[in-house]
């Protein structure tokens, strides 16, 4: 396999933190590889030096394989709100198609309009204003997955995507022959895409090849490995300390480089590594849980011409665990929103007659049916919004207890850090601990898993395992929902929402195996009826007395038209071609052209069918 890219002595620090110092590794063609991390080590800051969106404080060396195309996609995705979708994707990536032949836009076009189906957004003409954080993720995968790049970096390309679009992408990059270098929390995704893992430990990568359960075996191994060769150096720093203590007379320049030696052996005696892990300890425990959670009865919402909830019934009981899932816009937020209160009345009509006569200016919604709370209910509600911290607050400002932060991987040096000098994974860390340290019995989680760190969402996981409440998880992380729903709300969209007792796996098994029956059962009527059709078919062949068929004037009439149709369809083809070859046209004018010969062709292919039909009945 060729060398797609070679690294060496790259680093990254910010102020007094090192992320990492002097590393290098190889990446071959083919190699499809996720890079771990805890939160703020450094991942994103990697894969921009390598997308050359940032350099290394060490200048060192990056080299591509001369002429591999590369395609970075970042979790920020910059548009245009007042364009429509297919028109943002083709001025984003005007870069790339204004070296591309009238031939090949037209391919990369059919490629976007495929990718958008794909992930489930047909609606080219769309503006990106009206789309949902997830759909413009979908628009930004579209925009690099049609490129055909040769090498891919993605930061957590999977953030805000429902899982049908997960699992698409998931089932593309997993048949692509592309190299991939990715940052992904979505275990799944990650053991069924990637072949290699790279960590970045204490400004160290790490590779191991396999999955994730080889990785976290290996893992555990080398640190392992690493503190036993620690106990070895404090065996030889004791000996070396009793020499130091003993021999004053013996410090002299002639053993100065002993003395040198022994300071190097305290640095790497005092090096212990450990596998760091956040502690929910300090924030076990929920406040008293009565027998009413969350009553819904009859409860339909309407925004507009759209129906989110339906004549929705359910009882919320103490201590389950329920997953809602759905895809993006099914509206599984508007959901928690009306469970928790959270909309006042500005944002939410209940009387119907009052909702007719509203406006168009009149953003609200209509609510009708009953939600009852218990009076004992105390909600801890993480929204997938996060909250606005000030950005010159401290993390100590917003959390005034050490001890808990230092559990929660904020260490001493970190904790009159600004906000605004944290991670996107640190902030929501800080902000989940605000939420947990509340001693709610009632837990909402709405997209918990964004941007946390894979350490992180397993040590949460145990946590929630033994949650002394009722716990609701929107999400589309699959393991997340696997280990801990004990059932599923499913939003099917137009107000539905079923009710699935078992976890993800499970749910999405029963629906491989409906969506199977139900087309082997159509594939069995379509047999059947073609039989049927063939038969009739032929007895009405054997019943009709053999006669050769003329054209009527009518059709002889539309045979001519037809010629000189398609004579007139290669000509302006022809002309079209020559006029966008000239590299003349503007960007508008070059688009409209360009679908101009997608209709020609379209429509070339439709006449010369009719042609060849009343063709064969003249000769």
């Amino acid at each position: 396999m060729a060398s797609y890219l070679q690294i060496e002595n790259i680093s990254k620090s910010y102020g007094p933190k090192t992320l990492f110092e002097n590393i290098g590794f190889n990446i071959n063609e083919g190699d499809k590889i996720a890079l771990i991390a805890p939160n703020g080590a450094g991942k994103t800051s990697l894969m921009r030096i390598l997308a050359g969106e940032d350099k290394s404080d060490s200048g060192g060396k990056i080299t591509f394989l001369k002429d591999i195309r590369i395609a970075f996609l970042q979790q920020d995705y910059a548009f245009d709100p007042e364009k429509d979708i297919f028109t943002q994707i083709m001025t984003s990536s005007a870069g790339f198609t204004e070296h591309l032949d009238d031939e090949h836009l037209w391919q990369y076009e059919l490629r976007v309009k495929q990718f958008l189906t794909g992930f489930n957004l047909p609606d080219f003409g769309k503006k990106m204003k009206e789309l949902s954080g997830g759909e413009v993720k979908r628009v930004a995968l579209t925009e690099m997955l049609a490129a055909e790049a040769d090498f891919l970096i993605m930061d957590e390309p999977t953030n805000h995507l429902d899982t049908d679009a997960i699992e698409y992408l998931e089932n593309y990059l997993s048949k692509s022959r592309c190299t991939l270098l990715m940052v992904t929390h979505d275990r799944y995704f990650l053991d069924r895409v990637c072949n290699t893992i790279f960590e970045l430990d204490h400004g160290a990568l790490y590779i191991y090849k396999g999955n994730y359960q080889n990785y976290l075996e290996k893992r555990a191994e080398r640190i392992a490995n690493w503190n036993a060769e620690t106990d070895k150096v404090r065996n030889i720093l004791r000996r070396e300390l009793e020499w130091i203590r003993s021999t004053p007379q013996a410090r002299t320049g002639k053993a100065k480089y002993r003395i040198d030696a022994f300071r190097d052996l305290q640095d790497r005696a005092s090096q212990v590594r450990t596998q760091k892990t956040v502690s929910m300890d300090e924030v076990k425990g929920s406040a008293r849980l009565g027998t009413k959670i969350i009553n819904c009865k009859d409860v339909s919402f309407h925004y507009g011409d759209k129906c989110y909830l339906d004549h929705f019934t359910y009882n919320f009981q103490r201590y389950e665990k329920v997953g809602i899932v759905g895809r993006n816009g099914a509206g599984k937020s508007t959901f928690i929103n009306l469970l928790t209160g959270n909309w006042t009345p500005d944002m939410v009509c209940t009387d119907p007659q009052e909702y007719a006569t509203r406006t168009s200016d009149d953003r609200r919604g209509l609510l009708t049916g009953t939600i009852e709370r218990g009076e004992s209910l105390k909600i801890g509600y993480y929204r997938q919004s996060g909250i606005s911290f000030n950005p010159e607050d401290t993390v100590l400002d917003i959390v005034n207890d050490t001890r808990l932060l230092n559990r929660f991987l904020f260490p001493h040096d970190m904790l009159n850090n600004k906000i605004e000098k944290l991670s996107g994974g640190e902030r929501r860390r800080l902000y989940l601990l605000t939420i947990l340290m509340q001693q709610p019995n009632l837990l909402i989680l709405d997209e918990p898993t964004n941007d946390l760190d894979i350490v992180t969402l397993n040590i949460l996981e145990e946590y929630l395992k033994e949650f002394e409440g009722t716990l609701i998880i929107v999400s589309h992380d699959r393991h997340f929902l696997d280990r801990l729903a004990d059932h599923l709300l499913i939003f099917c969209g137009d107000g539905v929402v079923k009710d699935f007792i078992g976890n993800y796996s499970e749910y999405r098994a029963y629906i491989r195996e409906y969506d199977a029956a139900r087309r082997a059962a159509a594939k069995t009527e379509e047999k059947a009826s073609s039989k049927a059709a063939e038969k009739q078919e032929c007895k009405d062949t054997a019943a009709a007395p053999a006669k050769k068929k003329k054209l009527t004037y009518k059709e002889q009439k539309e045979f001519e038209a037809l010629e000189k149709d398609l004579a007139d369809l290669a000509a302006e083809k022809s002309d079209l071609e020559a006029r966008i070859s000239s590299g003349s046209l503007q960007y508008e004018e070059l688009q409209s052209a360009s679908e101009r010969i997608g209709e020609i062709i379209s429509a070339t292919e439709e006449k010369e069918l009719r042609w060849l039909e009343l063709a064969e009945s003249i000769s």
